[in-house]
């Protein structure tokens, strides 16, 4: 069984992932799937804020924590990453420079 090293790279991460879609069967969906996949658990945790900011949910729905559901993407966004070849911490890099040179304003 695949084991996540302790202090894990996100490289790390990204490598787990991979052996883990091999290990459950998971590796053979397409990018789309994937993204669909990824959507549901952005859903899910935008419930799970909302519950644990006591906003109006439905009682019958099913709930778990917000750690659970970031969890959840992030595991997608690995697997996304993985499909592309993406390096997601060159890729987060890559964007921060961008992000420096912004300007972040209000909208008026």
């Amino acid at each position: 069984m695949n084991e996540l090293k302790a202090k894990a790279t996100l490289n790390d991460f990204q490598e787990y992932v991979s052996k883990l879609e091999k290990e459950r069967g998971f590796e053979n969906q397409t990018v789309i799937e994937k993204c669909l996949l990824l959507g549901e658990e952005v859903g899910e945790l935008f419930k799970a804020v909302r519950k644990i900011n006591n906003l109006a949910v439905d009682e019958n729905s099913d709930f778990t924590s917000v750690e659970e559901e970031l969890a959840d993407i992030l595991i997608f966004l690995c697997s996304i990453a993985n499909r592309y070849d993406i390096n997601l911490e060159e890729a987060f890099r890559e964007k921060e420079k961008i992000n420096r040179d912004r300007v972040w304003r209000p909208l008026k």
